[in-house]
């Protein structure tokens, strides 16, 4: 890392930056290839909702105004679909820009934020930012010791990050387990369930439905987005549900127009389109349970998930698997980073991708 600006904040220096999956062009670039496959960042590998296309091309004459700062319309849509006030939502730059104002909110320096280990990166990245403290509990087989962290709540505490599924395991807490964790918290101290994969998982037994969580506890942060299941990576679009006071406290920390108009309108668009979120949950379900016979057939563990991708243990160093995979153009997420040496992550493809992946990674481990 280069040294830092001399007058910029000194804890930056400690603030570890977040390294996205590559994108197609400059793996096709790097080596001189044509029709790569990016399996590395749990994208909708059928694209967005030709709905959500449709609205965007009606729309975009209008890209000269300033977007509507409260994104009135999908408030008031989401408010009606999901039963919740519209006082109860905060929009965001990608769910990812939810966490960071929660953060941002609650967080001074010394504060404490607990997290599991492994789990998503930014909720390290942004507590690092605020000058806060991490506290990581490692998970148990791939599944969070929700025990092993209310025992670290103290009085410093001042949040707690749970992806429901996880990202990069992929393994989800019931409801009856998330519940009876949300009855010991302190209410002084918030709880963010990041639900980006939600959609995936929702008709899983014993996933919760959270939302009802909220009328007992004001300290809940639900997030979700429209990356995932809605196919809208490229337009950045999120949104939180909590208590009027939470979200009164990160609006304060919310730059103006910061959802973009087309963004917006998309997310409208992508909602009224249940024929393509529901061909876009069969693609998945079938391919996770192509994915994972493969996998376990060539002798590798697959962590068992509620997402649309999976993370998998090669048993040997998955940096280089990955390289060898980039050179035959597909894409894959490798886990050292996480502290998971031998597992990469890969997103669960359309199926002539997923097939082309199992055959081309038999030729490298085989």
């Amino acid at each position: 890392m280069s040294e830092l600006f001399p007058s910029a904040k000194k804890n930056l220096s400690r603030v570890r930056s977040y390294l996205p999956g590559k994108p197609i062009e400059e793996v096709e670039r790097e080596y001189g290839l044509k029709n790569a496959i990016k399996m590395a960042s749990n994208e909708n590998a059928l694209g967005p909702s030709p709905k959500a296309v449709a609205a965007l091309r009606a729309n975009l004459f209008k890209i000269h105004r300033y977007p509507d700062g409260n994104c009135f319309y999908l408030r008031n849509k989401l408010s009606r679909l999901l039963h919740v006030p519209c006082e109860s939502f905060i929009f965001g730059n990608g769910s990812d820009e939810i966490l960071v104002f929660a953060v941002r909110a609650l967080v001074g320096p010394r504060d404490e934020v607990i997290i599991a280990q492994p789990t998503f990166m930014i909720y390290e990245i942004a507590t690092q930012v605020e000058d806060g403290l991490i506290v990581k509990v490692p998970m148990k087989n791939f599944h969070y010791d929700l025990a092993g962290m209310k025992a670290r709540v103290n009085d410093r505490t001042k949040l707690i990050f749970i992806a429901n599924p996880d990202n990069p395991v992929g393994t989800i807490i019931s409801e009856k387990s998330l519940l009876r964790f949300l009855k010991e918290i302190p209410p002084r101290v918030a709880v963010v369930l990041d639900e980006a994969y939600y959609e995936f998982a929702k008709n899983v037994k014993g996933y919760p439905d959270s939302i009802k969580f909220l009328a007992a506890f004001k300290n809940v942060i639900i997030s979700r987005t429209f990356s995932k299941a809605y196919g809208l990576s490229g337009l950045r679009i999120g949104f939180g549900i909590t208590s009027p006071e939470l979200a009164g406290a990160m609006n304060k920390v919310k730059e103006p127009f910061n959802v973009n108009s087309l963004a917006q309108t998309a997310a409208m668009a992508a909602l009224d389109d249940k024929a393509h979120l529901r061909k876009t949950l069969q693609m998945v379900s079938a391919g996770r349970k192509m994915l994972s016979h493969e996998l376990e057939a060539l002798g590798l563990r697959v962590v068992d998930t509620a997402t649309n991708f999976i993370l998998t243990d090669l048993g040997r160093a998955s940096s280089t698997v990955y390289e060898k995979l980039l050179r035959k153009g597909i894409i894959v997420r490798p886990m050292a980073a996480w502290g998971l040496g031998t597992f990469i992550r890969v997103t669960i493809g359309k199926p002539a991708e997923n097939k082309r992946f199992i055959t081309e990674l038999k030729h490298i481990i085989c």
